[in-house]
């Protein structure tokens, strides 16, 4: 049977049989979570930070978990590294059994996976050369010219070349989690796992920082899994998220599916907070306004198409809007707008519009 979270990936044709995409969508797993889950025991009592999860992350996709503060997404993702043990349950990374591994498998496998954190974790005697050196060092694979050879590549990829003899102390915030990601990369890991990587950052230093990972992605191939608790975050860079709350993944899909056409009340929440939405406030706005209100989304080249006008014209309905945005999911334009629609051939408007494939709910 075709999981879940497999079938949440693939855009399906109407009319076309689901072992059509079985057959032409071949996808290769890195990272499987086989009834995965985590219980800390607390003053006598057990705590759950993990219910039980199935997930599956294809290679080279940027797979997104977000949630409020405790949700579990760190417990989660400290998990395919296996900083944390699962308290039961399989997990599969680059067709390894993980949860079956000894203390020397585990240190051969962590050299597969990088991971950057919030607060950088540099060490504060070390130069920003050595910081990214130490994986390789640790290794003890390489030798001393090899690693200065790999570490001049990997400074001159982030753009830090200049600040190779600088200590940790002499870098912005920007500066320092570009050395992290440096060292994370050091290794040439398959996976690399994102800890709240900017939140700690001013928001033009998120954007080129995000921009980076996201240009790694692109050349590398390489899978990254990222937490957050910032939706914007989720629409620059991944193409999967997984949105978490008190320990259970409550809703799962691509980036766009999810942030347009949020199902689950956690993902509609974060959507809003990402917009500013207050509906009591946009309740009490649309009170008044008469009408049909509706609500549609374009993506792609239809965010820019004159549709609007073009059937209020054939339909004879008057319009206002209310509210609008034009933005991107990752590399998709979409456009939302919010209408008040009187008059003329309602039903014939609204069929138009789901002709020319625009979403469209009907507020009220």
């Amino acid at each position: 049977m075709l999981s879940q979270a497999y079938a949440s990936t693939i855009r399906c044709v109407p009319g076309l049989p689901l072992n059509f995409y079985l057959r032409a969508h071949k996808v290769r797993y890195v990272i499987e979570f086989h009834n995965v889950h985590k219980t800390y025991r607390v003053a006598g009592k057990d705590i759950p930070a993990l219910h039980s999860t199935s997930l599956r992350v294809e290679s080279g996709q940027v797979f997104g978990l977000i949630g409020h503060s405790g949700a579990g997404k760190s417990t989660l993702l400290r998990l395919i590294n296996r900083l944390e043990t699962p308290s039961g349950g399989k997990i599969i990374v680059d067709n390894e059994d993980v949860t079956a591994m000894d203390a020397n498998g585990l240190r051969r496998f962590r050299q597969q996976v990088g991971m950057i954190f919030q607060h950088f974790n540099l060490l504060a005697s070390k130069t920003v050369a050595d910081n990214v050196a130490m994986p390789l060092t640790l290794a003890g694979e390489l030798s001393r010219s090899a690693i200065d050879q790999r570490v001049a590549e990997l400074l001159e990829r982030v753009g830090l070349s200049d600040h190779a003899k600088k200590y940790p102390a002499q870098l912005s915030g920007g500066q320092k989690q570009r050395v992290g990601i440096a060292r994370a990369l050091a290794t040439k890991p398959k996976v690399l796992l994102c800890d709240e990587a900017t939140s700690a950052l001013d928001p033009q230093t998120t954007a080129s920082v995000l921009q980076l990972l996201a240009e790694i992605n692109r050349e590398l191939k390489l899978t990254i899994v990222l937490i957050t608790h910032e939706m914007d975050v989720i629409r620059r860079v991944c193409d999967v998220v997984a949105v978490m709350d008190a320990g259970v993944i409550v809703e799962q899909g691509p980036v766009a599916e999810v942030f347009l056409h949020p199902k689950h009340p956690t993902t509609r929440r974060f959507v809003q907070e990402d917009e500013q939405i207050d509906e009591s406030e946009q309740r009490d706005d649309f009170a008044h306004v008469p009408g049909r209100i509706v609500r549609l989304t374009f993506q792609g080249e239809a965010t820019y198409a004159p549709l609007l006008g073009t059937i209020a014209r054939e339909t004879g309905v008057d319009y206002s809007i209310l509210a609008g945005r034009i933005d991107r999911i990752k590399d998709t334009p979409y456009g939302q707008l919010t209408l008040a629609i009187t008059g003329g051939d309602m039903e014939a408007a609204f069929a138009r519009f789901i002709a020319a494939d625009v979403h469209m709910e009907v507020l009220r």
